[in-house]
């Protein structure tokens, strides 16, 4: 083993030349040149005057594993709410006043498989809706206690049955915060959860910031500002309170090259511009139909469960540039800026003698992010020298890893190039850079890109599909294919049912949650192929609740996530009133046709709906209920099953048959 970094650097050195003497090619990719290759702007690294902001991680929402692919030193999670939240609804640990489960929904299992793969990994949580909390109003902060009990016993559940520890909680999704804050705080201590740190709001740095300034009891209780989609920067007043600042939900953006640019831009100038610490990403793998707002934006895609196929998109690898090489408690250096024709470079060290260098070149039109607008700027080939002084004088070697986002040929992704020996330069270096380029030089040597068998080919949804949802454990769990949009579907055993009904999907929800986005009044939940067009959907149904009860089967669903209450298809409804109806949109307001059935509550009954060009047909136990109704738009969508309003109800042996258009 080498006795120094000068002697390890030295002998790596000796080991690649000796390689390279008997090789046709050079070692050096011409990417990196000598320090006198002049003129070039020059940019100091120096600690000499201290150090800068303190690093948090960078992470995503809704992880990571050291030095394989993306890395993450950060997991946000939503704290289910039986709510909409964008591309669906998530299952609340409690769905009702004294109801307790820490088990529903995914969110645990994707805490404990993150934790598996990085110990270390930050854990937050953060509500977007809050079930039945609001007593008849659509607002948490009715009863202030009850709402921070609701969170700190998702908290305590995290930690009893999943031995999780929540680092940060949240307040309430890009909404108000009101005098919560300070309620949560005294329960959080009363249970024993000092540790537990709170960030506030998740929406613009105002008026948090000023709300902070002027009451020092709230001052003392937020321990982070977090603002979303900041464009990079700031408010003075944010900075002025002193406290950390993080961009606590950005990106959002199609995780093509462009949207990895974005991701590579914001992750230096973030802190560059802003003095932000950590940046998340929404969202951390797009898992939920493509067609459902904000589509394949997240840093992968996995969004194929029946055919397990996914995409390790550029973005993860982007991610890599910076989290292989950084850790929280790290610090940025005070001499981090923008490059003098375009980018920009940060650098942090450990203050053990470990300094990471990133460089990024991003250009306008490959990195603009979906929000906010992204001012028009320019990047052009430039040489740039660095610098390094201070304690960082005699490094002797960087490790180099870069990203080229372009045309195929030319497209690079994290690609590991030879060593920067720096023991005769004086500390200098050059980069020739050129637009839309990432460098990482580090001092590290643990960095690496992670192979992984290639993934199943993709396949669209099948065209034949049934579940009879006979699954005897865990009853509350989500069934496959289905994406709730309003309400929850879950697995339930009718105890009482030895026949063929024992095991069925249930919608659970007896009360409109209080809402994020706009919730539709009734519940559906949305299965299969977008692209459908002509359809066969049979499904068996059950209806709960008696007079007001009703349930829907459905196909050419046009829209989902927060645009649900706008949805159209063809809805065949039968109602516990002893009606039926077909309607031409899941609110209610186009009616095909109505009339008279014998259905009650307690019973089941058959629906089955054919849909073939423009017309449409449903039947009743086998048994023909309307004929050949034209229904001229939409053309194509989903499948889905609901019910009116929030009530019980029960679906059972759902079977599609259709065609894509």
């Amino acid at each position: 083993m080498a006795g120094s970094p000068h002697q390890a650097s030295r002998q790596r050195r000796a080991k690649v030349m000796t390689a390279a003497a008997g090789s046709a090619g050079p070692v050096a990719v011409p990417l990196i040149l000598c320090a006198l290759l002049a003129p070039s702007a020059a940019y100091v690294l120096d600690d000499s005057d201290g150090l800068g902001r303190e690093f948090d991680g960078i992470g995503a929402v809704s992880g990571g594993g050291p030095n394989f692919g993306a890395s993450l030193h950060i997991l946000k999670v939503e704290i289910g709410g039986d709510g909409q939240t964008t591309d669906g609804t998530e299952p609340s640990h409690m769905h009702y006043t004294l109801d307790e489960n820490y088990f529903r929904g995914y969110e645990w299992w994707l805490m404990e498989e993150a934790k598996k793969r990085n110990p270390n990994i930050i854990l937050i949580g953060l509500p977007w809706s809050f079930g039945w909390l609001g007593n008849g109003f659509n607002w948490p902060y009715v009863n202030l206690e009850l709402t921070a009990y609701y969170i700190v016993s998702w908290i305590l559940g995290a930690k009893r049955y999943h031995d999780l520890d929540i680092d940060y909680i949240g307040i309430w999704n890009e909404r108000s915060f009101d005098s919560y804050i300070k309620v949560l705080r005294r329960m959080l201590d009363s249970q024993g959860l000092q540790r537990v740190k709170i960030i506030a709001s998740d929406n613009l740095w105002e008026p948090i910031s000023t709300s902070v300034l002027l009451d020092s009891a709230l001052w003392k209780v937020v321990d982070v500002i977090g603002a979303h989609y900041p464009g990079t920067h700031t408010v003075q007043i944010a900075k002025l309170t002193e406290k950390k600042l993080w961009s606590s939900e950005d990106f959002s953006t199609l995780n093509s090259d462009v949207g990895a640019g974005c991701w590579g831009r914001i992750l230096n100038q973030n802190y560059i511009n802003g003095y932000m610490t950590s940046t998340i990403a929404w969202n951390l793998v797009s898992s939920y139909y493509e067609q459902l707002p904000y589509g394949r934006c997240g840093l992968m895609t996995a969004q194929e469960p029946w055919s397990g196929h996914y995409v390790v998109e550029s973005p993860i690898w982007v991610s890599a540039h910076t989290t292989q090489f950084t850790q929280p408690g790290w610090y940025y250096l005070k001499t981090v800026g923008h490059l003098e024709k375009g980018g920009s470079y940060v650098a942090l060290t450990d203050g053990l003698g470990n300094l990471t260098i990133i460089v990024e070149t991003m250009s306008h039109k490959h990195s603009t992010c979906i929000r906010p607008f992204l001012p028009y700027y320019n990047v052009s080939h430039q040489l740039a020298t660095f610098v390094l002084k201070g304690s960082f004088s005699d490094i002797p070697e960087l490790q180099v890893w870069y990203t080229k986002l372009a045309k195929p040929l030319e497209r690079r992704l994290f690609k590991q190039l030879d060593s920067l020996w720096l023991l005769d330069t004086g500390g200098r270096f050059t980069l020739d850079l050129q637009e839309d380029e990432l460098f990482t030089l580090t001092t590290l040597t643990t960095g690496r890109k992670g192979n992984h068998p290639l993934p199943p080919k993709s396949q669209s949804f099948p065209l034949t599909y049934k579940d009879d949802f006979n699954v005897d454990y865990p009853f509350f769990s989500e069934a496959p294919n289905f994406a709730d949009q309003t309400g929850v579907f879950e697995y339930y055993m009718n105890v009482e049912d030895p026949g063929e009904h024992r095991y069925t999907l249930r919608q659970v929800l007896n009360q409109r949650p209080i809402t994020w986005a706009a919730d539709s009044s009734n519940t559906i939940s949305i299965i299969g192929d977008y692209q459908w067009s002509d359809m066969k959907i049979q499904c068996d149904v059950y209806i709960e609740t008696l007079d007001r009860g009703g349930v829907f089967i459905a196909g050419r669903i046009n829209k989902g996530g927060i645009l649900i209450r706008s949805a159209r298809g063809v809805f065949f409804w039968i109602f516990s009133n002893g009606s039926y109806r077909v309607t031409g949109d899941l609110a209610g307001w186009i009616t095909y046709t109505a009339g008279s059935v014998e259905v009650t509550a307690k019973m089941w009954y058959t629906l089955t709906l054919k849909i073939k060009g423009s017309f449409s047909s449903g039947m009743l136990n086998g048994k023909p209920l309307w004929t050949n109704i034209r229904v001229n738009y939409p053309k194509n969508g989903w499948a889905a099953i609901g019910t009116h309003s929030f009530g019980f109800a029960q679906f059972d042996n759902f079977h599609v048959e259709a065609t894509s258009s």
